[in-house]
């Protein structure tokens, strides 16, 4: 089952490149391969019916399917529908990348990382990837390092698209809806006291179908996805300015400061105080 939290923290772990970007249109009868696949690729269907096989597994290649290839794939495609199959398409390169959590530079997992998308997924909301797979394909017309740098900043948009449509499909409909509703209510007054009732009367669910949903959706518990908005907000607060621990802690809705303290350490692994120390700039800078 795939997890797109999951998805999106390898990602987060990964920098990419494109290297090639295109529309293909393929008539009926057409026939390629088996072949042994080279690249990383993404196949996004916009026309037509098809079969593609990967690694021995058939797939039926139809509008809002999508298709992650990468080195070493054993690839089919049969067209034997009676009209044409058209498809865009992208090729990148992709690595391990250095990442940063509360200050610390990591590369831990030394080179074991891998692309985690593959196979066939079907994309519900297909218009805005179809719309950032033409953008790409219109940058492939221009050279330069600047368009080299958009076309990673589009190729990441393509992904967090992706990433947005698998976890809308775990919560699906109205109760997509309202789970939507619930984060924007936490981001909007987390300084505020809230329990897992109130949000689930606010979503129209008991509290227990509620809870089960939202952590479907958001891979955490209400109560867990709440504390770290809080917790992100102090880290703010305590960088960008001199309040005292109290007005912090008062500020994203704990009253008490001990408490609070506990909390912001098993969140981060450091005090409220060493927090500070390590991440605010100097007066002069």
């Amino acid at each position: 089952m795939v997890k797109p939290w999951e998805l999106m923290r390898d990602l987060n772990r990964m920098n990419f490149k494109v290297i090639l970007a295109g529309y293909s249109q393929k008539p009926a009868g057409w026939r390629n391969g088996p072949y042994t696949h080279r690249f990383h690729s993404l196949w996004l269907v916009s026309k037509g019916k098809a079969t593609f096989v990967l690694n021995g597994t058939s797939f039926t290649a139809e509008p809002g399917k999508l298709f992650s290839l990468g080195p070493g794939m054993v690839v089919e495609r049969i067209n034997e529908s009676d009209g044409p199959i058209e498809f865009c398409f992208i090729r990148f390169s992709c690595a391990e990348a250095a990442y940063e959590e509360d200050g610390t530079w990591t590369l831990e997992s030394n080179g074991q990382l891998r692309f985690p998308l593959s196979g066939s997924y079907s994309m519900l909301n297909t218009p805005p990837i179809h719309n950032a797979f033409e953008g790409m394909i219109k940058l492939m017309k221009h050279r330069g390092q600047i368009v080299q740098m958009r076309q990673r900043i589009l190729f990441l948009d393509i992904l967090t698209h992706i990433i947005a449509d698998l976890r809308s499909q775990a919560v699906t409909g109205h109760t997509n809806t309202m789970i939507e509703t619930t984060i924007d209510h936490m981001v909007n007054h987390y300084a505020e006291n809230m329990t897992v009732e109130d949000l689930a009367k606010m979503a129209g669910m008991s509290s227990s179908h509620f809870s089960r949903l939202f952590k479907k959706y958001a891979s955490a518990s209400p109560i867990h996805y709440l504390t770290q908005l809080r917790m992100d907000r102090a880290k703010e607060l305590l960088i960008l300015s001199d309040y005292k621990l109290k007005t912090v802690a008062q500020s994203i809705g704990y009253e008490d400061e001990l408490y609070f303290s506990r909390l912001f350490k098993k969140f981060t692994g450091q005090s409220p105080s060493q927090y500070a120390k390590t991440h605010k700039s100097a007066p002069n800078q």
